[in-house]
């Protein structure tokens, strides 16, 4: 097929032709058609072309096959009149399952989570972030070795339970990705050793962090630019953004304030990214403030922020000493009708959520202002005393504090400030 090119790891086709399948088996919040809708795009973000696409009511998962016989019939028969290549189960498939369907439509089949994994391996861009990514695609290879690896078919032989040349290549192979892993393991430990050094210097910096998080798509990156400036990666497209930037920003009552723009999250997360993407997201985790970036027009924006709350936690990110996450409302240009009056009137009605559009700026001023609130809430009067050269010192309070008195006393101030926990806390170990 003209323009089709195959990874090396999985084989799955770039400019393919494919038919979309989403075992529905009645749980879950969203949907059929919200699922395949978002599969699709998942599968667009690597130029995959979606030919076709159905929903198949699964009551009873088949171990050998996930659907039954005459489900996997119609694929099939789908993908042929369609001339499709590739068939993408939105879904997690078991490595058995995966060999089978592939023997019976006589397709490349993939997985949800091959999918995603192949996105974030085209699209990592920094050397840790395709450290992070090579590590979750050996641990999910590893078990599928039999069926990725078919060089070893032809290889197999040997007498009785013995076995032959063949298994004792992927006992090799699979010894080879072992301790591939574990270099991979020491090499991201030094990175999340260097991150942290790079974070306690913040921490001794006198300005406070802000990451922004949320669903894929939810308008992160553009967010970002608006506030910053910058020229980060924004487009209407799953996963764009991958490894996290960080840029200063200006806020009200604030002299300067870190940004972090990190990877957005997605339903059905693969467990092996969730593990590898750990040292990423301990940004998070040391953030003043974190501010959760909801695309509200979407029909499943319920959903989807249940699914970034369930990620934070299972990373440990969201409850006790955690920064308390507040919700931007992202893409209120795209509201309209009932619906939009009344989130708009929600929205106006609760100190815990920001109404904006970081396409147009509507909302931006109310942003910045509410990020200055959060950042400074709990201001409390506190009696400092310096040196009368220490002027460093005395610009940093009247930049990020209410200086409302000061005393001078034989070569010494006294200052009357009022300052936030965090600031106070950043002043101390100036």
């Amino acid at each position: 097929m003209t323009g089709v090119s195959f990874s090396r790891e999985e084989g799955i086709a770039r400019g393919a032709r494919a038919v979309l399948a989403y075992p529905d088996m009645g749980k879950g919040e969203r949907d059929a058609d919200a699922r395949l809708e978002e599969a699709a795009g998942l599968a667009l973000a690597i130029g995959i072309e979606v030919v076709d696409r159905v929903a198949l009511r699964v009551r009873a998962p088949k171990p050998a096959t996930l659907f039954g016989s005459g489900q996997v019939d119609d694929l099939a028969l789908r993908a042929r009149a369609l001339d499709a290549s590739l068939l993408i189960v939105d879904g997690l498939l078991t490595p058995i399952q995966q060999k089978n369907l592939e023997t019976k439509t006589e397709l490349k089949v993939i997985d949800r989570t091959a999918l995603i994994l192949e996105i974030f391996g085209e699209r990592a861009a920094t050397a840790e972030g395709r450290l992070q990514v090579e590590l979750a695609h050996l641990d999910y290879q590893a078990g599928r070795l039999v069926r990725s690896w078919t060089h070893l078919e032809r290889q197999r032989g040997g007498f009785g339970f013995l076995g032959g040349p063949g298994e004792t290549q992927i006992e090799a192979d699979r010894r080879q990705i072992r301790d591939r892993m574990a270099r991979i393991k020491r090499e991201l430990e030094q990175v999340v050793r260097t991150r942290g050094l790079h974070r306690d210097r913040r921490k001794r910096a006198p300005w406070p962090v802000v990451a922004l998080v949320g669903y894929t798509n939810a308008g992160k990156s553009t967010l970002f630019n608006r506030l910053t400036g910058a020229d980060v990666r924004a487009e209407d497209l799953l996963f764009a953004t991958l490894d996290p930037t960080m840029r200063e920003i200006s806020l009200p009552g604030l002299d300067k304030a870190i940004l972090s723009d990190t990877v957005g999250f997605v339903s059905d997360l693969p467990t092996q990214l969730v593990a590898a993407f750990r040292a990423t997201l301990e940004e998070v985790t040391s953030a003043d403030l974190i501010v959760h970036v909801r695309d509200i027009a979407h029909p499943d924006s319920e959903a989807q922020a249940a699914d970034v709350a369930h990620v934070l936690n299972e990373l440990g990110i969201a409850g006790e000493g955690s920064a308390a996450p507040f919700e931007v409302w992202n893409k209120a240009d795209l509201l309209d009708g009932e619906r939009g009056d009344a989130l708009r009137a929600e929205a106006a009605g609760r100190d815990d959520v920001v109404l904006v559009s970081a396409l147009t700026g509507a909302g931006i001023d109310d942003l910045q202002t509410a990020m200055s609130a959060r950042l400074t809430t709990g201001r409390r009067t506190r009696t400092v005393t310096l040196d009368v050269n220490d002027g460093a010192a005395m610009a940093w309070l009247h930049q990020n504090g209410d200086v409302i008195g000061q005393t001078d006393l034989d070569g010494q101030v006294v200052v009357d400030v009022r300052l936030s926990d965090i600031d106070w806390g950043r002043f101390r170990r100036l």
